[in-house]
């Protein structure tokens, strides 16, 4: 059956006379393009009676050549339309009032991946700030969640965690498209900018990535595919420790490990549990950047069978509690500075609490941690529900 044909939110702004007359800021980065592969900065350009005043890109560059994470990117000017390309993972992490002189209207499209950590959704949300002191509309061209749109995990940010890579109280893997959580933070979480979201045609709830037309741009390096995506919510908690989540590899978040790791120890006991939806393969591998570089890793490979069945955070969870087990004395939590954050521990700004670190600290079984989550993902959902563009 041949995949239905989306129609994104950039390609309904572009098809209307919305732009006419404007001078336009664009957030954006390489993956902003549409099915047929066309950028939206060169779609906007070619649009009559439109300016392309100035372009700002999140992290990893707006060009997204920075592999490696927490690596700070320059301004610039775009070489073919002489306009500035402003870094908004530099010196600010915000538009200044100087970088949005002169501009009607903020346009983003950025493609989210589906997980409260991923800094593009604060990106946005630092410009939806931004444009409220500075009394400028933005628009937000929303994009499909790559990793569908219902499934709902982990735990909900607590007061007192927020960070670069979580501002709002909102679940691990939120199960919603960029534009629903504009709606939600400008909303509900009281941001207050003038906001128009600009929803896709043709996108269901149960959607993955490639169940659509869309080609797959890396939304960043070290998501190179729709399974590395499908991993990200429970695979990135890694980052909290000194085990490596696989970056400086051709599987990031897929592969898991460490030098003093039990390959097939560990395996044969993640396997043992019978999780749902995936299975866990032993491996070696040589990370070339970052955790462990240069050193042979032992561990797993996840391989996901059923994307349905499979819930990520859980496996994460499973997954750390396994290894934190069989290495008491070398497994040990990542220290700050992290994202922005020089006080709180790594983990606990991913997690979004410091509940899970304990817990984990006390050999809380897995199970037990993850059924702790479900009255706060139950008033999320209640929340979330007001939001949803999409059937």
């Amino acid at each position: 059956m041949t995949p239905p044909a989306i129609s994104l939110g950039s390609d309904q702004l572009l098809a209307s006379n919305r732009l006419q007359g404007r001078q336009v800021g664009l957030v954006c980065n390489p993956a902003s393009v549409n099915a047929g592969f066309h950028h939206i900065i060169d779609r906007l350009v070619a649009t009559p009676g439109v300016t392309l005043a100035a372009v700002f890109g999140p992290q990893h560059g707006f060009h997204s050549i920075v592999q490696d994470n927490m690596i700070e990117t320059p301004h610039t000017q775009h070489t073919q339309y002489s306009v500035p390309v402003y870094s908004l993972y530099s010196d600010t992490r915000e538009p200044t009032v100087e970088m949005l002189r002169g501009l009607d209207l903020l346009v983003i499209d950025l493609q989210d991946v589906g997980t409260r950590v991923y800094t593009y959704v604060y990106t946005m949300a630092n410009c939806l700030r931004a444009a409220r002191r500075h009394d400028l509309p933005v628009i937000v061209c929303d994009r499909p969640n790559p990793i569908g749109g219902v499934a709902i995990e982990g735990p909900v940010l607590e007061s007192g965690f927020e960070s670069f890579v979580g501002q709002f109280a909102i679940p691990l893997r939120h199960g919603m498209t960029i534009g629903e959580l504009a709606r939600v933070f400008n909303q509900h979480f009281e941001l207050g900018a003038n906001l128009d979201v600009i929803p896709m045609t043709g996108w269901t709830r149960t959607m993955y990535y490639d169940d659509t037309t869309l080609p797959w741009i890396m939304p960043s390096p070290n998501l190179p595919t729709i399974d590395s995506s499908v991993v990200y919510p429970g695979g990135v908690l890694f980052e909290g420790t000194n085990v490596s989540e696989g970056r400086g590899t051709t599987r990031p978040f897929e592969l898991i490990g460490a030098p003093w790791i039990d390959a097939d120890r560990l395996v044969n006991t993640l396997n043992r549990l019978d999780i749902p939806g995936v299975i866990f393969r032993p491996v070696q591998f040589k990370p070339t950047f970052q955790k462990h570089s240069t050193h042979i890793c032992s561990g797993c490979q996840l391989h996901v069978t059923d994307r349905f069945a499979f819930a990520s955070v859980t496996v994460g969870v499973a997954l750390m509690q396994a290894i934190q087990r069989q290495n008491p004395d070398a497994f040990t939590w990542r220290q700050p500075p992290y994202e922005y954050e020089h006080v709180k521990l790594p983990i606990d700004i991913l997690a979004g609490t410091e509940r899970l670190r304990q817990q984990l600290d006390h050999n809380i079984p897995s199970g037990e941690i993850v059924a702790g989550w479900a009255t706060e993902i139950s008033e999320f959902e209640a929340i979330r529900q007001r939001f949803l563009l999409y059937e």
